[in-house]
């Protein structure tokens, strides 16, 4: 095997200088890179900072590289402030599907950080708000769960949103719902989908 001599250039490996000091302002600095990579390692190593939750919230709204993107909701997820809540509460508006569905990870992941704010969630005007907290309520461990999937059942007008309710109760519904369960095929009377999903999650509970 040849040997490499000491003044072979291409045995030697070029110096890079950091264009970013690696603490927390020089890396949310880096956040706003050109460079998809560089941008990725700063998201990374800003998971460390406590401080760093509000700029990773703010490049979530705005990054367009999507394993950017995951490494920031990964980070999010880490910090897990209640900065971070509200950012995510913010992303179930957002029009984009990979947005409403990351933000409904991290939230999941944080049960006794968002429980508080289920109940308000559930009573947005907006009823895709509500959907889409319906639909973290399936990935939600928190022992009020199904009282708040009660709650849909048996008070929100929409449609739409007790359907997802029930989708998410054939899934995780117990005993505790079979009241509610039969009071909303009395309350949506006459309604093919919802007697047909509800009568789904009863026939899954009570077997189970």
């Amino acid at each position: 095997m040849a040997l490499k001599k000491p003044g072979d250039s291409a045995a030697l490996r070029p110096i890079e200088m950091r264009e970013y000091p690696r603490d927390l302002d020089g890396l949310v600095a880096q956040l706003s890179d050109a460079d998809s990579g560089r941008r990725r390692w700063a998201a990374r190593d800003l998971a460390q900072y406590p401080a760093a939750a509000a700029a990773v919230c703010a490049r979530l709204a705005i990054e367009t590289d999507a394993s950017v993107r995951t490494v920031l909701f990964s980070s999010a997820a880490r910090l897990g402030s209640p900065e971070v809540v509200q950012a995510m509460v913010q992303l179930l508006r957002s029009e984009e599907p990979g947005l409403r569905n990351g933000a409904i990870e991290v939230l999941a992941g944080l049960p006794a950080e968002v429980a508080p704010l289920i109940e308000r969630l559930l009573q947005d005007t907006d009823s895709d708000v509500r959907i889409f907290t319906v639909n973290l309520l399936g990935e939600l461990r928190h022992p009020q769960v199904p009282r708040w999937l009660d709650q849909v059942l048996l008070h929100d007008p929409e449609v739409n949103v007790v359907g997802a309710a029930l989708e998410v109760l054939s899934e995780v519904g117990g005993t505790e719902n079979l009241a509610a369960l039969r009071e909303v095929r009395r309350r949506f009377a006459g309604d093919a989908y919802i007697d047909f999903s509800a009568g789904l999650a009863l026939e899954r509970i009570e077997a189970a």
